[in-house]
Parts: structure tokens; sequence; C-alpha cells
């Protein structure tokens, strides 16, 4: 009699539904997984090793690279950091702005990762919704900071600049005619806030046309429910947080337990899971986007009454106006030192962590009196969440490993480092 056995597949690292370069090794029992290995590394850029060899402010790009669909967020924990470290105060108007930019950086995210966990199940126009929007949040980056993704715009004591006044309009072309070029730059007329506020208003209605698609869609549902349960002992167990956490039910979120920036100042609500599924975590984060979209439009509100400084006065951490370099020695001798040298930051050791998109992100830095950081470790969620993908998917087919590994909402940049 032939004897039966476990075969092993390897699953990526080139699949499309893998998010980034993941290599799954899968025991399998005919099409039941028994066992799953992630092995990850195949991304590693050494962005902790880096950065000792970098001042601290030239390091700030690295960041962005890291959890490359949620750039400003990452930049917050790394400044936060610093901040600690430095003991410097962040004008209050720089911090409305870092917690509204943080929220847009968390729609630009959750409407990533809902694309592309709805192509990974089968709802292919998923995609194309999403990247509609993204297109106007990319808008609101590239208006701030010059760059559309990898953005640099938070720094330690502040952000870079305040917000435009205008916003870039699209140019006659060949292929539109005037009417529709009218229709495009229609909500682009007044400054960056009035395009955020527009945005704001609209976004509602647009997260109503994904849950029209996906929520009641029965395919999604069998798709999803009681798929990759983790019960609420488990995910703490695990270390899980972010939307992985509040699926199974436990209401712990940052910007709530331990508020940094304004968000204290802020009335949103902490979307929970009751069943731990992946179902429960996607409503979860489709909840989370309409929060998100109650807190941008606080900031709005906010940061057109009160204008004010953006970054901190310090001269030693921050660059000086270009006026004032050009016209006074010492801000000359602060501009040049800042550039070639960087600022030293006394020495000790300070951990910040900020609820990113994906969950708890940390920067933990050390230092030794220097202009570089001794020490550099980062605590990704992705990492921690990855970990426990072979027990969410024991007992589960091969095709529900696809909805497991889209509803951790991995990103290898922040894996692998």
């Amino acid at each position: 009699m032939a004897e039966i056995k476990n075969y092993t597949l390897n699953f990526g690292p080139q699949h499309p539904a893998a998010h980034g370069v993941l290599r799954l090794v899968l025991e399998l029992d005919g099409e039941v997984i028994q066992r799953a290995d992630p092995h990850i590394g195949l991304l590693h850029r050494a962005t902790e090793k880096l950065a000792e060899h970098k001042t601290f402010i030239q390091s700030l790009p690295y960041m962005d690279r890291l959890d490359y669909v949620s750039m400003m967020c990452n930049e917050h924990a790394y400044c936060l950091a610093i901040e600690k470290l430095l003991g410097i105060e962040v004008p209050e108007r720089a911090q409305y702005i870092r917690v509204m930019f943080s929220e847009i950086t968390r729609l630009l995210n959750h409407l990533l990762w809902l694309g592309c966990h709805g192509m990974d199940c089968g709802a292919m126009n998923m995609l194309i919704y999403c990247f509609r929007e993204r297109e106007d949040l990319f808008d609101m980056y590239e208006a701030v900071s010059g760059a559309r993704m990898h953005a640099a715009y938070f720094r330690p004591g502040g952000v870079y600049r305040d917000l435009p006044d205008s916003m870039p309009q699209y140019k006659h072309s060949k292929i539109r005619n005037a009417k529709a070029m009218a229709q495009l730059n229609e909500n682009r007329q007044g400054s960056l806030l009035d395009f955020i506020e527009d945005f704001v208003k609209r976004f509602p209605k647009l997260v109503d046309e994904y849950e029209t698609l996906l929520t009641d869609n029965r395919i999604w549902k069998q798709r999803t429910v009681g798929i990759g349960v983790v019960t609420p002992e488990r995910a703490l167990n695990l270390g899980l947080t972010g939307a992985m956490l509040r699926g199974s039910g436990i209401a712990w979120d940052l910007r709530k337990t331990q508020p940094y920036d304004v968000y204290d100042r802020m009335q949103f609500d902490i979307p929970v899971g009751v069943n731990g599924d992946t179902y429960d975590r996607y409503l979860v984060r489709v909840e989370e986007m309409r929060q998100s979209n109650r807190i941008i439009q606080q900031c709005v509100d906010w940061l057109r009454k009160n204008p004010g400084p953006v970054i901190t006065d310090n001269h030693k951490v921050a660059p000086p106006s270009r006026v004032e370099m050009k016209t006074s020695m010492e801000e000359l001798i602060h501009h040049f030192k800042l550039f070639s040298e960087g600022f030293h930051v006394p020495e000790g050791e300070a951990y910040a962590a900020v609820e990113h998109p994906k969950g708890e992100f940390g920067i933990y830095l050390i230092s030794d009196g220097a202009n570089k950081p001794y020490r550099m470790k980062i605590r990704p969620p992705g990492y921690v969440h990855l970990a426990a993908l072979d027990e969410m998917s024991r007992g589960h087919m091969i095709a529900d490993a696809v909805a497991i590994i889209g509803t951790m909402d991995v990103v290898f940049g922040e894996i692998d480092r």
C-alpha cells in the first residue's frame, strides 16, 4: 500500500499575493496547510546599521522607505524619539499638521491594503476604486513636500515648511479638452487646506462605495468569515497590535492610551471586532478610515484659525529661515554647522511609538552624545504579525493563506529593514 506523506510547496517570493518578497514554505496535506514557515530577508537594506553612520537628520529619508506605504508615520516615530532625547518643544501648529498628515497617511495605507486584499480574494475592481482616492492623497503629499511618496516632511522639532496657499493645477494637454481640464481643477482653486477639506467631505460617500462592493458580498464573506481567527488572549500573547489586535476585540490604540502630539484633543472612536477573523479585521480598517477622516476635519478647522511657527526656533536643531541666514552671521554659522555636522544629541536612550496604520511602530534610539545615533532599533508591526502566520493558517486551504497574508497588511520594507 502506498505511503501517504505531506509535501512541501514554495509560496513566493515572486507570488503576486505575497505582498512583497515573502517566501512561504508550506507543508501540505493535500490542499490543507499543516505548517507555514515564512522566510524573510530578501529585501534587507540594513537601515538600522546605516543609521549609525549618518547624522540624525540624514537618516530621516530612510524612514520613508521602511513601510513604503505609510511614509510620514515612520518619520513621526523617528522625530518623536529624537525630540524625547533633545527635550525640545514642538510648536502647536506643527503638531496639528503632523497629526493631519499621519491620518492622511493612514488613509493611503488602508486604501492600498483594501485594493490589494480585495484583488487577492478575487474582487478585481477594488484596486481601481481605491487608487482613485490615493491619487488625491498623493497630491496632498506633493503639495506640501514636493514628493508624492518619500516626503521627508516631518523634521525633529516640527515640519519642514508650512502648508502652501495654492494647489498645483492640471495644465493644458492634447488628450483633454478645456471642459475636462476645468473639471479636474475645480477643487484646486484654493489652498491645500481647501483641497483637503473638499476631499474630507467627499470621502465618506466613497467609503460607502467600497462597502457596497464588499461588505455584504457573499463571495467576499465566504473568503473571509472564519478565516485566520485569533482569540483575544492569543492576540496579546503573539504581540499583535493595530487592527490585528482590535479585530480580536481589544480596544488598544496608542492615540488614546499613550497620546502623542495633539491626539488627546481629537474626537474619534476605536473600532473593535468580535470574532477576530479576517472579515472583522476588514470591518475594523474600513471604520478606521472613517475615523481618520473625522480627525483630518478637526485638524483642518484648527489650522484655518491658528497661524504660527511650524518648526522649533532652536537653530541648533532646525535651520534658520533663508532671510535670517543671509543677514546674520550667527545664523549663517548655525546653518553651516547644521548641514555639515548635524546636531549633537545628549547621552541617553529613548523609545517612541506611534499608532502606525499597521500597528505599533516604535523607534528605540541610544545616543552617546555624538551627532549620529550610537544604536537604532526599529520595532515594526509587520514583523511581529508575520510570526503569527503559521498559527493563523494551520488547517486552512492554500487559497486561505492568500486571504490571511492580505489581512495582516504586511509590507517588507519594515519587516526586512
